[in-house]
């Protein structure tokens, strides 16, 4: 099963923290920034599948984080709120966030409440990634270049399909077991770098080849607008 990457957009570092290890422990990988503008520029470089945002940030409110994403993305958005504002909820969910949670809270509460986000997501949304000319369907594991059918190992696909899901973002070894394989990976992580050189070997057409190394910090996928 193929993981996702929760961004927690929060300033409390101790509350911040903790959730993320509680997002972890469930599966996910998980990124914190501790303020709205840092908050906004991994939102942009991290494409994460779902943001936790706090209403109370330095340097750029969650409200405003939140109508800012929404103009340029439907990533699902779960927003933390103070138990006594009852408006605030309200202003967030039209804002654009897709659910709230109130503190104080449970952790095990929020990684709950963004799996079933997250599975409503994905119900309404078609499975089918497309990067240049490389298209994938996630349901039946089809993928195609030019419109030509590719035959990927399992590791393969879900490596590829992790790239295409964080087009031009460096990701470490570490954060491509976490997120394409669910930290289930039966090998050391220098065996990612052999999968990957295979499938390399794979999707390269007329010597294109998007899959590049960033050299001592991991791999990135660069698509043409990128």
């Amino acid at each position: 099963m193929m993981s996702y990457m929760i961004l927690i957009v929060e300033d409390d570092t101790r509350l911040a923290n903790w959730v993320k290890i509680f997002f972890e422990e469930a599966g996910f990988a998980a990124e914190v920034a501790y303020d709205g503008k840092i908050g906004l520029t991994l939102a942009r470089t991290l494409a994460p599948d779902l943001i936790v945002l706090d209403l109370m940030l330095p340097r750029l409110n969650g409200m405003e984080l939140c109508r800012i994403l929404r103009c340029e993305s439907d990533i699902p958005i779960i927003m933390l709120t103070a138990r006594e504002a009852h408006a605030d909820r309200i202003n967030g969910l039209e804002s654009g966030a897709d659910d709230y949670v109130v503190k104080p809270f449970d952790p095990e509460e929020v990684v709950a409440r963004a799996k079933a986000v997250l599975r409503r997501v994905n119900d309404k949304v078609q499975q089918v990634l497309i990067c240049g000319n490389i298209t994938i369907d996630e349901t039946t594991q089809r993928v195609t270049i030019n419109e030509q059918p590719v035959n990927l190992s399992q590791a393969q696909f879900l490596l590829l399909a992790t790239f295409m899901r964080h087009p031009n973002q460096t990701l470490t070894r570490d954060q491509l077991i976490a997120l394409a394989f669910n930290n289930d990976f039966d090998g050391f992580d220098r065996a990612i770098d052999n999968h990957i050189l295979r499938l390399r070997k794979q999707i390269t057409v007329e010597g294109n080849q998007p899959i590049q190394t960033v050299y001592g910090a991991g791999y990135r996928f660069v698509t043409e607008d990128g």
